[in-house]
């Protein structure tokens, strides 16, 4: 079901944006328009640019919160009357309360970063024991500290090391590096860089100081530990002097969030120049909204005199496409995915949901056929209903239930097939005999006959979508028009006949029918140029051989699409037989005729039929809806409606 919708313009005072988006708008589903872009030729508007006001609050928040250890989140309701103003003062005072003690931390972190920066940068030369400002001052020696991979460096120690005028002093070894040093006379230090660049040699500089390198490393890490230390002591102080004030804080950071996602408005308005004041006075904002929500909201605001609100019929703008709003009961809510994923009806097109979730539910339920299986199933979609995180496995539970149905019927449940009767039959089993074709698997034979009636439903669908949009001459002569389906459904009636041996009603009338209908789906665009009156040869006509040329393939093809969707639903009545016969291998893998099962195999085998082959199921049903009923109505070329608050309240 697709929702009504209304194209709702909103106007007020420039300034006031915020309040308006904060105390009405955000309330309600909105898909908003970009209004400049939608009011190009208007010259008087203007881009609402300006940046959030209330992120650098929300941070703010985040860096006070910060030196708290537990938890601060809020799980209060948010106080909407909370205004900005109240907000910048208990940040701004907080902040100025603590002035001296938070920027004491801030230099802190800052030393304390250099110092893990100059800890990093010595610490894999600590193994060379030598002072650090002798190396520094070496004139006629040239030195690079840097690293080799370890292959390299063994690379350079068995074939080089003893044939260059350098030495390479090893420190240590760290994540298949070999740190170090190599020193070498200055007047061969190009032609020994490249040789250790060659080996893919990366160097590192240090910075100046005293010592070894080992007691460098040592004066940094002691310097760490005192900067630590002092980092605690300050983040001790700040925390009791901000624990008291930590509901407050985290209630306003939700706070923010509102008005910050009530700014995000501000992106599709327009502001108007008011050329006698020669300044923008006043916004406007322009989107879709459900019809009920509207008036919902022409309701809240009728009394602000600082918000005025135009509600127009979608048929009143035409020049705006009108998203599209499903809206399903919940058993049909879960399969307004699979519609989705073939794509959004267009506003004006029926919503295929409600017969896929019955088609889809059926099939699976039929290849599926298990009642055990179908018990799993249905508690996977009702986690789905308790774990908003699994709710794409909502549409378990009407799968599930029809698994169930189907393995009443089949008489099977964890793929054991003597513990219930079958009501209906086995499918492996129960053979039927069809002129012509001699004894064919029952369940083959149903599976056909119910995709040719799935067939004829989806032209019957598509001819009643033409129609209301005015696409005549396709609702009558289109292969899946009215024409297409008088000719398959004759073919159907004449094979139902034909199977149950019984008389056909007005043979020579059936055939005559059956010819005409599909002539007129063949020659269906001469007959439309004919109603047309467009009699007259065109330059880009083509002459009656090539047209009769064109129809007999195009015909051919017909006739090929018709056979191949309705052979596609074979795959029910295959799925359906394979799902037992592979349950039966892992019966005997389990030893279940021995009388003492190996339970294990049993379980795991039972998991892995209803993992890979229900996804496999999933998969060939889904095909099904797609290729063999959505191609035969379902245009999809919508806009699916999204709501501006949408992301923010996930």
């Amino acid at each position: 079901m697709i929702t009504k919708m209304s194209v709702v313009n909103i106007i007020g005072p420039k300034d006031d944006i915020d309040r308006m988006a904060d105390k009405y708008l955000r309330h309600y589903e909105f898909h908003p328009v970009n209004t400049l872009k939608e009011l190009s030729g208007v010259e008087t508007l203007k881009p609402y640019t300006s940046p959030n006001p209330y992120e650098p609050y929300e941070d703010k928040i985040d860096d006070l919160l910060s030196v708290l250890e537990e938890d601060v989140s809020s799980q209060d309701a948010v106080d909407e009357s909370t205004t900005f103003d109240q907000i910048k003062r208990l940040v701004d005072g907080t902040e100025q309360r603590l002035a001296t003690e938070l920027d004491e931390l801030n230099r802190v972190n800052t030393r304390l970063d250099e110092a893990k920066e100059k800890y990093q940068m010595y610490e894999p030369f600590s193994g060379i024991d030598y002072p650090l400002e002798r190396i520094l001052k070496m004139k006629r020696i040239k030195f690079r500290f840097g690293r080799f991979t370890t292959e390299n460096f063994y690379k350079f120690k068995k074939y080089i090391n003893a044939d260059v005028p350098c030495i390479f002093v090893p420190s240590k070894e760290e994540d298949d590096y070999i740190y170090g040093v190599y020193f070498t006379p200055e007047d061969m230090r190009q032609q020994i860089d490249a040789l250790f660049y060659s080996l893919s040699w990366e160097r590192i500089r240090i910075e100046n100081d005293t010592g070894t390198l080992r007691e460098i490393t040592t004066r940094q890490s002691s310097t760490i530990k005192e900067l630590i230390k002092h980092h605690e002591m300050i983040e001790n102080y700040l925390s009791q002097s901000i624990h008291p004030l930590t509901k407050q804080l985290s209630q306003a950071k939700a706070r923010l969030k509102e008005l910050s996602q009530a700014w995000q408005i501000r992106k599709y308005a327009a502001i108007t120049r008011n050329e006698f004041e020669k300044k923008e006075t006043r916004y406007l904002i322009i989107g879709w909204m459900a019809t009920n929500d509207a008036l919902a909201l022409a309701d809240d605001v009728k009394d602000d005199k600082d918000v005025t609100l135009v509600i127009e019929d979608d048929k009143d703008n035409r020049h705006l496409k009108p998203p599209t709003k499903l809206k399903n009961n919940v058993l049909f809510r879960p399969f307004e995915m699979i519609t989705e994923m073939y794509g959004s009806p267009n506003y004006n097109e029926w919503d295929p949901t409600a017969l896929v979730a019955l088609t889809y539910s059926i099939l699976f339920g039929a290849m599926f056929g298990d009642f055990g299986h179908g018990v799993l199933l249905l508690m996977l979609g009702i986690l789905g209903y308790l774990i908003p995180k699994l709710k794409l496995a909502k549409l378990f539970v009407p799968v599930g239930l029809s698994s169930m149905i189907f393995g009443l019927l089949y008489g099977s449940i964890f793929g054991f097939e003597t513990i219930i009767p079958a009501i209906w039959l086995r499918p492996a089993e129960h053979m039927t005999n069809i002129p012509f074709f001699g004894t064919l698997n029952t369940v083959f034979i149903v599976s056909v006959v119910f995709g040719m009636f799935l067939l004829l439903a989806s032209m019957f669908i598509n001819v009643c979508e033409r129609l209301k949009q005015g696409d005549t001459f396709e609702a009558i002569f289109n292969k899946n028009g009215l024409m297409g389906m008088i000719f398959y459904g004759g073919i159907v009636f004449l094979a139902i006949f034909y199977m149950a041996r019984r008389p056909i009603p007005g043979t020579i009338i059936f055939l005559v029918l059956i010819v005409l209908s599909f002539l007129a789906v063949a020659f269906n665009e001469q007959i439309m140029r004919f109603i047309d009156r467009h009699k007259t040869k065109t330059e880009n006509e083509d002459g009656i051989g090539m047209q009769l040329v064109t129809v007999f393939f195009e015909s051919f093809e017909n006739l090929l699409t018709y056979f191949s969707n309705t052979i596609s639903f074979v795959r029910v009545g295959a799925f359906a037989i394979s799902h037992g016969i592979i349950m039966n291998v892992v019966l005997m893998f389990a030893n279940v005729e021995s009388g003492s099962p190996n339970w294990l195999v049993l379980i795991l085998g039972n998991l892995f039929v209803v993992g890979f082959e229900g996804l496999v199921v999933f998969i060939q049903v889904l095909r099904l809806e797609y290729y063999e009923l959505f191609s035969h109505f379902f245009q999809g070329d919508g806009i699916s409606f999204k709501s501006i608050w949408a992301d923010s309240k996930q």
